[in-house]
């Protein structure tokens, strides 16, 4: 009968093999986020945004005062931010992917930045100028450089829709400023429906 011989111990694993193995995914996941596009735009989102300009456009064109013209536009501007987010939601919620995730933060913080500006400008130019006159065309020139900042982070057509807002704001700074009104109907109604209808047949929603 051969002699028993005893079961060598295992050799213990390597220490931090696991630990390398978890920085080796996050590393991976990281890298697919900064690839993924941001597919969360929503189309008819921007529809809807497009037709409530053309609203607040037909409101602040009877607007008397500077004052009342642009608060007018100021909540258009909060109509505007409350439909994105409603839509963005719940189009990443249909689609079953989370919105607040790598390529939504990118998106977002170099979407804001133009706006902050914007916002700047316009506080600065109405409170200390008491001009209302160029801001028709700032808004639509730093509107569309913050969509082309924000598009590059998403699919192709969204920097497309901000070379749009950029050339159509050029022109109004060089337009008379009594169409400034109606410019700013063509750009923040006309284009977002344009865009928003072909956004939502080529990405859905």
């Amino acid at each position: 009968m051969p002699a028993l011989r005893p079961i060598p111990p295992r050799a213990p694993e390597p220490a931090g093999l696991e630990a390398r193995a978890f920085d080796h995914l996050r590393y991976i996941r990281a890298t697919m986020e900064r690839a993924a596009a941001f597919t969360a735009v929503p189309g008819w989102g921007t529809v809807g945004i497009g037709a409530s300009a053309l609203a607040a456009a037909a409101v602040a064109a009877r607007r008397r005062s500077p004052a009342a013209w642009l608060a007018t536009w100021l909540i258009e501007a909060a109509i505007a931010i409350a439909i994105a987010g409603f839509t963005m939601w719940a189009k990443a919620r249909a689609s079953g992917v989370p919105l607040v995730s790598g390529p939504f933060r990118r998106f977002a913080f170099s979407f804001s930045m133009p706006l902050l500006a914007g916002a700047i400008l316009t506080f600065g130019a109405f409170f200390r100028f008491a001009a209302v006159g160029p801001l028709p065309g700032l808004w639509l020139l730093l509107y569309g450089v913050a969509v082309v900042c924000g598009g590059v982070f998403s699919v192709r057509i969204v920097p497309v829709m901000g070379l749009c807002f950029m050339a159509l704001g050029a022109a109004t700074l060089l337009a008379p400023a009594a169409w400034g009104n109606a410019l700013l109907a063509l750009g923040f109604g006309g284009l977002h429906i344009a865009f928003g209808l072909l956004i939502a047949r080529r990405y859905g929603g």
